[in-house]
């Protein structure tokens, strides 16, 4: 995972889906994000890790996401794109994604790209613990047992002491706890900010950041390819994003949760080609149990809003 913020998108983007709208649209554009994409973008960072300093990739990754972003959302808004009614809230979330992905990408280091699409399934997981005390909300035992079953396969995928998956994982579980607060935070930004002013302001902070950092750490390309690689990262999570974009515009979020999980394939098909990666078959196993409490607790949310309505 990249993380694209669909959490921007699951409560506005109601305000902007035509009633033409196909869900079958929508899931085409996820899949299209989940199973290409988003491991594409992996890849291409793990590729670029070999040669040249992660502040560089973030730099690269940031400056064509956000003009990708800005051409495609102001000639519509104009500079009200980036007026804000919580300056601080999207400062900290932007905040919170610049720190997500670093340890992410950083983790690609040393972790095989569908182990860490594999222990990023966990996202979901966190967010159903951390949304009683930030949210409020009520988990009945149910959703309870599907998370601890869940964080039960991570073990599997990790087997932590059997000296088979690096430590270095444990940095995607920290990014899948980031992840979790930053899909609480946007949550608390649905009702107060336009949704593509949110899109914006998730890459601003990185944009920033690394701006400012990346004289400290540039190297020159070494070859065209080189080049390339660089271009192809910003438009690759740019064109997943906006996929993302498109998929929340034509269909529900209950709809399109589990074809999120897509993201496996492209992952397990890139992690081979591109870098000998094949995982054992307890990794499977422990994937498939992510998985499945993954989209059990989809299920009873949406049988919970169906409930209420």
């Amino acid at each position: 995972m990249a993380f694209p913020c669909r959490g921007a998108y699951k409560s506005r983007m109601a305000l902007h889906r035509s009633t033409s709208s196909t869900p079958l649209v929508g899931v085409l554009y996820m899949c299209l994000a989940a199973s290409t994409g988003l491991p594409g973008l992996n890849a291409i960072v793990k590729l670029l890790l070999a040669d040249y300093h992660m502040v560089q990739i973030i730099w690269f990754r940031c400056v064509v996401h956000l003009g990708f972003m800005v051409a495609l959302f102001m000639p519509a808004m104009g500079p009200r794109l980036f007026a804000t009614r919580r300056p601080w809230l999207q400062s900290v979330r932007s905040l919170t994604q610049l720190f997500t992905f670093t340890l992410i990408w950083v983790s690609l280091f040393w972790t095989p790209i569908t182990t860490v699409t594999m222990v990023l399934f966990t996202g979901p997981l966190i967010l159903v613990a951390l949304s009683v005390p930030f949210l409020g909300e009520q988990v009945g035992p149910r959703r309870w047992a599907a998370v601890f079953v869940g964080f039960a396969g991570v073990l599997i995928v990790l087997r932590p002491g059997a000296d088979i998956v690096h430590w270095g994982a444990l940095l995607v579980l920290g990014g899948a706890f980031l992840y979790a607060i930053y899909q609480i935070q946007t949550r608390k930004l649905a009702g107060y900010d336009d949704s593509r002013t949110t899109a914006v302001y998730t890459i601003l902070a990185a944009f920033i950041v690394a701006t400012v950092a990346v004289p400290f750490y540039w190297e020159a390309p070494k070859s065209g390819m080189d080049w390339f690689l660089f271009f192809a990262l910003g438009v690759t999570g740019g064109l997943a994003h906006f996929f993302i974009i498109k998929a929340y515009q034509h269909a529900e979020a209950s709809l399109l949760g589990p074809f999120d999980y897509s993201q496996l394939v492209g992952a397990s098909l890139l992690g081979f080609l591109v870098f000998g990666e094949i995982p054992d078959a307890w990794t499977w196993v422990g994937a498939a149990i992510i998985i499945a409490s993954g989209l059990y607790i989809a299920h009873r949310e949406a049988r919970i809003r169906q409930s209420a309505t």
